[in-house]
């Protein structure tokens, strides 16, 4: 096993950093369960770390940091009747790879958010999400997980089999142990068509229903300082359908747009802020409508190359409008500049403890600022309006909620704190940020 003395750890986002006591990269199953023990007989916390795509403090630890780069790969497919499958992957298994063992076996994953570099045990214990009204977040579609618990057992949970202690082993933010595999519940391959289009958000708005319940997967982006937003409509279509994508055009539009171009105008932006609302002007006139049909994993990801901070709030869906229309307020009374887009998402209602759409239809709002920003008072006001309105924090972005307030806005939060407490009573598995959005009151090192 491969030890490494202090060496510092950053997030991709640089919002957070760690100087563990080791970080360890268990080479198998038996290695990551002695690892857990040994550290829990040491009194060393634990915490395993995965694609580092988390803007949050959730894998810092000065205990020991586990990397599960050898617990990766296809374990198993159970295939039933109606097409779908069960697929189980090493819980290190980063999402493009994930997605590409998918495509080999004709098989895809139902829904996906817009970026692949998480692993999986990253990606469903935060909550990660993509849109669509029908659909849940990534962890409504894990139907089992192999667990290592605080004592250093192995376990395999599923809605049978410790139901609580599943709740929170597949969106807990990786509390009540180490993920070592999941079962996903995965969907023939399919392919999307994706019709992107500027549109004035007053149309969007004015719309807003029939764009979301009409389409598999809607979203938009919103330019601050202007009345345009950039529509995605993801829709599912049979096998003859062709429409390929130009591949000069795919390069200006992903890489020259998005990256190069958006970059290059972030860093204007940062030079002379108050240009900022022309810049963006310029940037929502600048899309133009597209249309491709591609498998469906190629359409949900996005390249994602400039570095930004992000807050995101899970709001009812109700109360989208209103929520856009404060933050336009509050930007045009602050005199805050924001040269990137707001992302609207939305979700289904599901059942999971921690789920940020639990027992509520969704829209998903997401406030981004550019790395050499200033980010503090935007997020600040961003998080007040969220606030109004219930509100619920992306478990893996920027926000400054505690215990006292998410047991306010989760129905079972009680039941999650207590399930935590049972599974790991000495908190081998906590850090700062999980001591402060569990409540948790332990003293490890």
């Amino acid at each position: 096993m491969a030890h490494m003395q202090r060496a510092t750890w950053r997030n991709w986002a640089r919002t957070a950093a760690a100087s563990p006591y080791r970080s360890d990269t268990p080479r198998d199953l038996q290695e990551l369960s002695a690892t857990v023990q040994r550290a829990a007989a040491d009194g060393r916390r634990v915490r395993a770390v995965g694609g580092g795509h988390s803007f949050t403090p959730a894998a810092v630890t000065e205990g020991i940091h586990l990397h599960l780069d050898h617990l990766t790969g296809l374990e198993s497919i159970e295939r039933f009747a109606d097409g779908t499958a069960h697929v189980t992957v090493g819980a290190g298994t980063h999402l493009y790879a994930l997605n590409s063992l998918l495509a080999a076996h004709g098989l895809a994953m139902r829904n996906l958010g817009d970026i692949d570099k998480q692993t999986v045990a990253g990606a469903i214990s935060t909550g990660t999400h993509g849109t669509g009204a029908r659909l849940g977040g990534l962890a409504t579609q894990v139907v089992a997980v192999r667990l290592v618990t605080a004592t250093g057992e192995v376990v395999d949970v599923s809605r049978d089999e410790r139901p609580e202690l599943f709740e929170l082993a597949r969106l807990g933010l990786g509390s009540v142990g180490v993920l070592a595999a999941v079962t996903i519940e995965v969907v023939p391959a399919f392919r999307l068509e994706a019709v992107e289009e500027p549109w004035a958000l007053d149309d969007v708005l004015d719309g807003l229903d029939g764009l979301v319940d009409g389409n598999d997967h809607f979203e938009f982006y919103w330019f601050p300082h202007t009345r345009r937003a950039l529509t995605k409509r993801n829709n599912r279509v049979a096998d003859g359908e062709v429409a390929e994508l130009n591949r000069v055009r795919a390069w200006v539009d992903d890489e020259l747009l998005s990256n190069a171009l958006f970059g290059l105008t972030n860093n204007i932006a940062t030079l002379v802020p108050p240009i900022t609302p022309r810049i963006n002007a310029i940037a929502a006139r600048a899309l133009s409508a597209r249309r491709f049909i591609a498998p469906s994993a190629e359409v949900f990801i996005s390249p994602r190359r400039i570095v930004f901070r992000e807050m995101e709030y899970a709001v009812p869906r109700a109360e989208l409008p209103g929520v856009l229309a404060e933050i336009e307020s509050w930007l045009r009374s602050s005199g805050e500049h924001v040269p990137f887009p707001l992302e609207v998402r939305f979700a289904a209602a599901d059942d999971l403890w921690l789920s940020t759409a639990h027992g509520r239809e969704t829209a998903y709002v997401a406030a981004h600022q550019y790395v050499k920003m200033p980010f503090k008072r935007y997020f600040d006001a961003v998080e007040q309006i969220m606030g109004q309105v219930d509100g619920r924090p992306h478990w893996g972005k920027m926000h400054w909620l505690d215990a006292e307030r998410f047991g306010q806005l989760y129905p079972r939060f009680a039941d999650a704190q207590r399930v935590r407490a049972q599974a790991d009573p000495d908190g081998v598995f906590g850090n700062p940020y999980t001591d402060h959005v569990f409540g948790d009151r332990h003293s490890h090192g």
